[in-house]
């Protein structure tokens, strides 16, 4: 693959800047939570938010947030489950920083406003889902969690005098020198570029759901962060973990809506088409099982009764109950004409969330001096192949604590800032959307729940006719976005095609057991190329 170092023509001499203390690419809970830890020690932050901070991957979070908080749960119970969800691949120490420090950090976003769910009693409401051994799983408004946390966080950051926000700002690139990260190049809404300079910068840009045309993620989910970082140097790893949720709504014209797990939580079923409840042939856990699991049992039913979807079926429950628990879900199934308490719902597995992403330590640091990585972009070794349920709004304040303590430690760089540049020679002519649409098709019909060497080859080869891209002179965000997810798209190819295996969020049909000679990670580098890395290891 060849991705050059910088996607945009610029000259540092003649670009306005700004300096802050820290700068933040992306407006989720990795982001807000990160600043206002930042801020608390007096540092001056800037949020750089593609578009508002209410429209975040994180507000479209239902389930919940992951955290020991019962009497007869312990964080070894969270560790076990996460580990065995992770299938091997997790680090056991980031496992543990998890769920030692996740509680502790739920309880800082209660601090900061956020209102969980409670019981009659006052004590916190607590719900199950799938592989989680225990009920740890914290909810606010029913289902509308991540809402609840980016309402409360984005009211706490826009009254504190030390965090400034950039709304509709882009992120086109990271300034390095000598491998240390000065800043960030920024795509102003006019079409402008200005050098945002700091000690530190932290790249909170999320996932890339929208590599695949089926996701439940938003238009923003384009794998910026973790191009940006590839283009600067930094390790990517496990890029081919993308973990399929089992249940997005299936209709006609509708958006993949994302049915929480949840509600299988509290025991909805999963019937196909014949409205015959299938899981048992596939997993004694039943509905409860890993998501992969159920991600390829489902699309096992769809080609055995020729269905482009199954029924999620809670129709026994109790109809208020489950209206006051799912009141996001519910209303939105209406809209479509489908009411949950009545009415079976189709669904089908979507795209939902990348394990892999730049490598951190346990610090959230990169290997490039003063860039840190949090949330989805990041890899911290905390989900390995197949990430447990909820335990990502976990990661986020964990690490994101762990990273604004780090930067507390930081000098800031000297900051020379006058050799960087890059200049390309080719105009863009192609229309990035067609070619954007056809990148996800193509993701979704070769790199999706089941690969295999034959068509991940053809995957390739489709992709790769794309680099022109790489040369050609970039202006749009649309332009930018596309470029990385390009990028994302190969990284994620390429690593599938080399693991000869299955493992969590990776299935091989040509392959399909799970190998203990795969018990390592791929990383790339843009310079070095790819890097096998053994388990456990540390930067």
């Amino acid at each position: 693959m060849t991705v050059p170092r910088y996607l945009s023509s610029f000259s540092l001499d003649e670009l306005p800047r700004q300096d802050f203390d820290v700068i933040i690419a992306g407006g989720g809970i990795a982001g807000l939570y990160t600043a206002l830890c930042l801020s608390s020690t007096h540092h001056k932050v800037l949020i750089i938010a593609k578009h508002s901070l209410l429209d975040s991957n994180t507000r479209y979070a239902q389930g919940g947030i992951a955290a020991v908080f019962s009497d007869d749960d312990a964080p070894e119970y969270h560790l076990q489950d996460t580990l065995l969800a992770g299938a091997g691949l997790c680090d056991p120490k980031a496992v543990e920083v998890l769920v030692h420090e996740g509680p502790a950090c739920v309880q800082d976003l209660m601090r900061l406003g956020t209102n969980f769910d409670t019981k009659q009693d006052g004590s916190i409401a607590l719900t199950m889902e799938g592989a989680h051994s225990r009920r740890r799983i914290l909810h606010a408004k029913g289902d509308a969690t991540g809402s609840e946390i980016i309402r409360a966080l984005s009211e706490q950051v826009k009254g504190d005098p030390h965090i400034t926000v950039w709304e509709d700002h882009y992120v086109i690139d990271l300034i390095t020198h000598e491998e240390v990260c000065l800043g960030a190049l920024v795509l102003r809404p006019d079409g402008s570029q200005v050098l945002a300079a700091g000690k530190a910068t932290v790249l909170c840009t999320g996932g890339a759901g929208q590599l695949y045309r089926c996701t439940t993620n938003p238009e923003a989910a384009t794998g910026d962060g973790i191009a940006i970082a590839y283009r600067a140097g930094a390790y990517v790893r496990d890029m081919e973990f993308v973990q399929f949720h089992p249940t997005a709504l299936s209709l006609p014209d509708a958006p993949r809506f994302l049915i929480s797990e949840a509600v299988r939580g509290e025991g909805a079923w999963l019937r196909n088409i014949h409205g015959e409840r299938f899981m048992a042939r596939y997993h004694p856990m039943l509905e409860l099982a890993p998501r992969d699991v159920v991600a390829r049992a489902i699309i096992s039913e769809m080609e055995a009764t020729g269905a482009d979807f199954v029924y999620l079926d809670i129709t026994h429950e109790d109809p208020e109950r489950v209206r006051a628990r799912f009141p996001t879900i519910y209303a939105t199934c209406l809209r479509y004409g489908l009411d949950l308490t009545k009415d079976r719902i189709p669904v089908a597995p979507a795209a939902h969330y990348m394990m892999g992403g730049i490598k951190t330590d346990l610090s959230g640091e990169t290997n490039i001096k003063g860039l840190f990585a949090c949330g989805e972009a990041a890899s911290t070794g905390v989900h390995g192949a197949n990430r447990l349920a909820s335990n990502s709004l976990t990661e986020a304040i964990v690490f994101g604590r762990r990273i604004a303590q780090r930067i507390s430690e930081l000098k800031a760089a000297a900051s020379p800032l006058t050799a960087a540049s890059q200049e390309h020679r080719d105009p863009l002519t192609m229309p990035v959307a067609e070619k954007q649409r056809h990148l996800q098709e193509t993701m979704l019909r070769y790199v999706g729940v089941r690969r295999h060497a034959s068509t991940l080859k053809i995957a390739l080869e489709e992709l790769r006719s794309h680099q022109v891209i790489f040369s050609a002179k970039l202006r749009t965000r649309e332009e930018y976005e596309y470029a990385n997810l390009l990028t994302c798209a190969l990284l994620t190819t390429e690593a599938a095609l080399l693991r000869e295996e299955s493992r969590g969020g990776h299935y091989r049909e040509d392959y399909p057991e799970q190998d203990d000679a795969w018990l390592r990670h791929l990383v790339f580098q843009r310079e070095i190329g790819i890097v096998e890395e053994p388990i456990y290891e540390h930067a």
